[in-house]
Formats: structure tokens, sequence, C-alpha cells
């Protein structure tokens, strides 16, 4: 039997297609992944040299799926195919070449703190009221400015005539200066580099084109202007490039990247070969036609259409709860359910929302009801506090230069070295060009400090130590003396709180991770390893196989499939959100439409979507209309409770509808009844406004009666700015918290 015999006709045609650009518009579960790896085992076959093949992912996990599928396919060289992520193929380039444009090869690479950290200083030096300007917001400038391959020299040109930027410019300028000081790269400089360095020097990018005569391209619609400027570096004159994506799947514009890449593909690579794949394997009929129905909305994308020869399955599940609360307590009784009658785990089931702060009361919930869970897209564990510090320990070892890794350590554990000594140290560095640690080094630095200079010098001998001894110690060696010799783990011993065992918990799984690499790696060097770390994102730590709920937002879930998916808080003003639907702007809701998309193709066998009426948000009740993707799903394959659909007006993209007591949607009525309905229950696409009643007839204390809840006694009374919110506890359905315009409530 032929490895490719389990292949579809479509899935056949592009992996034996050889040469020549070739894009695959791969539909959600349509295997993409199966289609790489036979094709790059079909080009060994061929005759293809495994090295001249190079396969680019977006994610550690992907990369890793796709090596371990293509080591079970190739028996022969396969460990000289290069299946990397794009940051990692760029770090393994730039290690080897970045001196030809002016750095070090032990380059550090800096997380979004470490960014944050020469932001603030630079912020601080050039005068940035960050009241006004947030360094965040400069970061995010910046950021936006190397997705388009725009220099420092160029963002001033652009912008020259603009005063409000005059700030922005002068500290992209200053932020690029500070980074080649201290001999570090940020994430995006990993890309831009890497395209300076190929432009720049015609014998690297002749190597790597003469290396590479096939290149891949997973997810491409994810792909950034650089990215597509690194390809196109790449794939030189031979044009043997194959690119794997999926338009309706583009959900990263907020990050730069730019889903034209993919949709002009054909402009740019020309005799481009189209394939579709549209058959799914993931998911049943009915979830298909309302990823379907959804997307075919948009009018930015290439057509195509997900069918599957898998069962029709459950109608798509739709809930409208009263509160936020509600909705939480639904879902939790659901996956309970799930759980008692269907012998279903908990880690087949996934919680997706729009954005983190849905998760808090999904949280609470759980915890009472004792449903494990975890979230993803939380911290990092990189991110943690102990493990920044040791990190930064080994990031002064590897490269002097690094001034944030050694002012962050300087003073950890405690030595008595205060702020102002470290400004100092910083003030001379400055103005001497030095960087932070050779300042330490400097005998006029030292004198100027006076009696701090005592307090300095062992942590300078203590670095110079480990500096001269990496070269014959392993890593945990190294990590080792770091522990014991600076009293890090004897004062988090001697704290004895829990928060300092967990920090003892973690760094014990640190060093884990270290002796880990060390075994995996023939010549482990601390450079790797820092390398390896800087590059790992929160999602490559998701084990599947541990039985829990995973809570996370859509944008986290990319790339995931779960048998059961809840997808929450489908409200206008949350998902789209706010800012997409003021900003009025097509290009943005489109966007808002395919994580939709992805959203709802995550599920395998079912998918429950809920919203609520009202909602807390920013410490006011807010009252939204249902999601107009909601409403773009049609009536026939939703199973859903009596009121929850009612709508009127035309919803984007779609018909005016509403729901009838089958969960079928028919034309809305015009009787005065049913517009009475729909008046009350707020469900127009305007959010509810509530009037304010001038003073209650009841107090603190009274006992009130509500026509849903029955007799409760009042609790508690907030004036707000818009209307009361009462808290009364009902003798049979506990305590609940509502505004008094809609509440209704009358006194006893």
């Amino acid at each position: 039997m032929s490895i490719y015999d389990t292949l579809n006709d479509k899935q056949k045609e592009a992996v034996f297609y050889k040469d020549g650009p070739l894009l695959i518009l791969a539909g959600a579960g349509s295997g993409k992944t199966r289609v790489l790896t036979h094709r790059i085992a079909y080009l060994i076959e061929e005759g293809v040299n495994p090295w001249n093949i190079l396969a680019i992912t977006f994610t550690n996990k992907a990369a890793k799926e796709m090596r371990e599928r293509v080591n079970h396919l190739v028996e022969y060289g396969a460990e000289s195919i290069w299946v990397s992520t794009f940051h990692s193929m760029c770090v393994r380039i730039l290690k080897r070449y970045i001196d030809k444009i002016g750095f070090d090869n032990n380059f550090t690479i800096y997380d979004t703190d470490d960014q944050k950290t020469v932001m603030k200083e630079i912020c601080k030096r050039i005068n940035v009221d960050t009241k006004k300007i947030k360094e965040r917001a400069i970061l995010g400038e910046i950021s936006r400015a190397k997705n388009e391959m725009i220099s420092p020299e160029e963002y001033e040109k652009e912008n020259a005539s603009d005063f409000g930027k005059k700030k922005y410019i002068e500290a992209y300028r200053e932020y690029q200066k500070q980074l080649k000081k201290n001999n570090a790269l940020d994430f995006d400089d990993l890309l831009v580099k890497t395209v300076e360095l190929l432009r720049t020097n015609p014998d690297v990018l002749v190597y790597y084109q003469e290396r590479f005569k096939y290149i891949m391209v997973d997810e491409y619609q994810d792909t950034n202007t650089v990215q597509f400027l690194l390809i196109r570096l790449l794939s030189g004159n031979n044009g043997n490039i194959c690119v794997v994506g999926d338009d309706d799947q583009s959900i990263y514009g907020f990050r730069g990247a730019n889903v034209t890449n993919i949709l002009d593909f054909e402009k740019h690579f020309r005799d481009t070969k189209v394939i579709k794949l549209e058959q799914n394997y993931r998911s049943t009929q009915r979830i298909l036609d309302a990823a379907n129905a959804v997307i075919s909305n948009n009018s930015r994308r290439k057509e195509k259409s997900l069918w599957t020869e898998n069962d029709e399955g459950r109608k798509v599940e739709f809930k409208r709860l009263e509160s936020d609360w509600e909705e939480a307590e639904y879902i939790s009784n659901q996956i309970t359910s799930y759980v008692k009658e269907n012998n279903c785990d908990y880690n087949s089931i996934a919680c997706l929302y729009r954005t983190n702060a849905q998760s808090r009361i999904l949280e609470e919930k759980f915890v009472r009801d004792g449903i494990p869970y975890k979230i993803i897209g939380g911290q990092n564990f990189y991110q943690r506090k102990e493990i920044k510090d040791l990190i930064a320990y080994l990031k002064a070892v590897d490269n002097g230069k690094d001034d944030v890794a050694v002012k962050r350590i300087i003073n950890v554990p405690k030595r008595g070295i205060g702020a102002a000594t470290i400004d100092k140290i910083d003030t001379f560095a400055q103005a001497n060009n030095l960087s932070f640690f050779d300042t330490l080094l400097n005998e006029n630095a030292m004198a100027i400090l006076g009696r701090s200079a005592s307090k300095v010098q062992p942590f300078v001998d203590f670095i110079q130590k480990l500096r001269a001894q990496i070269k014959y110690e392993s890593i945990s060696d190294i990590m080792e003396k770091i522990l014991n010799e600076t009293g890090y783990i004897d004062e988090l011993k001697a704290e004895g709180t829990d928060e300092a065992k967990s920090r003892l918990e973690n760094i014990d799984e640190f060093f884990n991770k270290i002796v880990d690499f060390e075994v995996k790696n023939e010549k482990p060097t601390l450079s790797d390893f820092l390398d390896e770390i800087s590059l790992i994102a929160d999602i490559d730590n998701l084990n599947q196989d541990c039985d829990y709920v995973v809570l996370m937002t859509i944008h986290s879930a990319k790339g995931l499939e779960f048998p059961k998916v809840f997808l929450c808080g489908m409200e206008e003003g949350l998902f789209p959100g706010k800012a997409v639907l003021y900003s009025n702007s097509d290009q943005e809701l489109e966007e808002e439409r395919r994580l939709c998309y992805v959203a709802i193709t995550r599920a395998m066998e079912s998918i429950t979507i809920t919203c609520a009426m009202r909602r807390m948000s920013k410490g006011e009740m807010q009252y939204n209309a249902m999601s107009r993707f909601v409403k773009e799903i049609p009536g026939s394959i939703m199973d859903s409770n009596v009121y929850t659909e009612q709508s009127y007006g035309k919803s984007a993209g779609g018909d005016s509808r509403s729901a009838s007591a089958s969960g079928k949607f028919s034309k809305p009525t015009n009787n005065s009844n049913a517009k009475a309905i729909l008046k009350t229950r707020a469900y127009d696409t305007k959010q509810y406004s509530v009037k304010k009643q001038e003073a209650l007839e009841y107090a603190v204390g009274d006992t009130v009666k509500h026509t849903k809840f029955g007799l409760g006694k009042v609790v508690n009374i907030t004036e707000g700015g818009r209307d009361y919110e009462v808290t009364v506890d009902f003798m049979t359905a506990g305590t609940k918290k509502m505004f008094a315009s809609f509440a209704k409530l009358k006194k006893v």
C-alpha cells in the first residue's frame, strides 16, 4: 500500500505538483499538514535532496508536529530538512551571519517585558510624558513600522510633517540604537535583520537560495510584509515556492498580518497553480454549514465551501441568557452534564471567547462547581519573576552587552545596591558609550561610586567567574552555581509562604528544562538554550492529554480542535467589538467575521453559542444585542431557546428575521405584541438605554416581589449614573443583582 493512498484526489494533485509556484487553499480541517508532509516525501522520492527542502510554519507546536510526521514518512535524510518557524529560521541564519551587519553572533532576543524596560528608559531620556504617550503605544507603532520594513530613517521621512509623531520618531531612533548597543534584537528584528542581511550580502543570499530549492510555507494567510519579502528573496529565480493557507482564517491583522499576501499570490508569482482543499475531516456537516454561512458574507475572499463525509451531526445550539453570570452558570451545568451523562472527558471541551476578560466569570463558576480548567494565553511560564531573574543571569553570562539583563539582577537577591548607584553607573555608561557591565569593569566609574563599589564588586566577580566557567562546564552546572552562590533559593525558603513555595517549584521545573535541553542536544550551548526558550509561546505548553477544560481566546485557539466547543459572549459590542463597530471599517469587520469562522471550525462534534442580554463592563451594566454573526447562521441548523433570537431590522449580510417557538427563523410579524416584545427585550442593533427612576418605593431591608423570582429581601441599593442597581436575596432564586428600571420590583 502506498503512503499516498490515504489522500483524496485534490490532496494528491497538490502533493504531486513538483515544480513552479503552487497555492494550496486549504480550508479548516482539510488535512493541510498531511499534504505538506506527503509532498516532502514525494519530492525526496523524485530525487530532491532533503537538505534542499525548507518547510516553514508559525508555531513551535505546528513545527514539532510537522517534524514528527516527516520523520515518520521519510526514512533517509529527514534530519537534514529544515522544518522551522519563521523566527527560529531567522535566528539560525542570523547566528551564523549577523556579524556581517554589525552585530555579535551571540545576540540576545528581547521579549515584550525587555522591550518595555528599554522603552521606559528611553522615554525618560528624551522627555516623553508617558501619561500622554504610553510606552506600549510607542512600541506598537515601532512594531507596525518594522512589519512594513520601514526603518527609523524612513519612518522619519514619512512623518516629518506630522508634529504628533515627533516623539515617536525620536523614540524609534533611540530604541534601535539601544538595541544595537545591547547586542539585542526584538522579535520583529529577527525578521527585519534577516531581510537586511540577505539584501546587503549577495553571497549569503545565493548560499540560501542554492540551499533551499523547494520552499513550503504553512499558514501563509498570516504572513506580514517582511515575511513576504523574506520568502520572495529565498525562493529566488527557481520559483519552487508552495504556500498553504486559507484567507478565511486570516485573523492577525492587528499584529501586521497582510491578507493580500495570499489573495494576490498569483500576481507576485507568475504561472501559479491553484488547488482548493475543501473536504473537511474534522467537523460535522452542520458545523460546516454554520461556518460557511457566516464567512460567505465577506466580500474579500477566494470562493470555497467546506464539506465533509462525516455525519450531519447535532444542530448548532444557541442560548441567550439573562446575564453574563447566568451564561457562565449555563455553560458550567452543560459541561457537568456532558461529563456525567455522556462519559465525556473534560479535555474534550473548550470555552472560546473574544477577550481575555471574559474568562473571569467562567473561572469563578468552574471553581465553585469543581470543574478542572486551564487558561491558555495567561502568563507564560518564562514570564514569571523568578524565571525571568534566572534567565537574566544566564543572559548576563552569555552576552555582557545586554544592559537589561544586567540591571535586572545586579541587586537580585538584594546586595544593598540601590537605584541611586544604578543611575550613577548608567549615566557614566551613556556618557562614555559603554555597556552597563563594561562600566562595572571601568576603574573610573567605580571610583565615582565610592563605598557602593564594594557592594558592586562581588557581583562583577561572580559574573566574570561564570563567564570563564561556561566554556568547560554545562548549563545546568552554571545554573546550580547561580542558585546556590547567590542565595536565591535560601531567600525563598526563608520566606516560607505559599507563593515562595510555588516559585521554588517553578525553579525546579526550569532546571528540568535545562537538563532536558542538554540531553536532547549533542552540543548544547548557552546561546542555543536562550534562543530556544525565547521563542516558546504559551500555546506550545498546551497538553491536551491532561483532563481539564480549556479556556482561551479565539486567537489562541487557531490550529486546535475540540470535540465540544462553547463560543461565549456572542454580542454586538463584544464580538464584533465596539472599536470595530465605531471604526465603520469593512476590512476590520471582515477580519472579525473570519475570527468567528475560525471559532466555529474548532468544533468537531458540537458547538454551543451563548450570549447574555446584560453584561457588566467597566463597572456598568450594559445591554447588548446578539451578534450579527449569530444572525448569519441559518435557522434550519439552529437549536435554540424560544426567545433568544428575537431580532428585527436588517442584520449585516443577512435578512430581517426572528425566531419562532420551534427555533426556526421566520419573517418578523407586524402585530403590536411582537413589536412590544422586541422593544422590551432590546434586541435592536443599538445599545439599550434605560430611564432612571427619580426615587424608589423600597429601601434596604424591605420585602419586594419580582414577576419571575417571587419574594425577596433587598440587601443593597447602589445609585449609578444611569440607574439604581438593586441586590435582592430571593427566597427561591437566590441573590440577584438587577437594574431597578428593568426589575420593576414591588414593595410587599
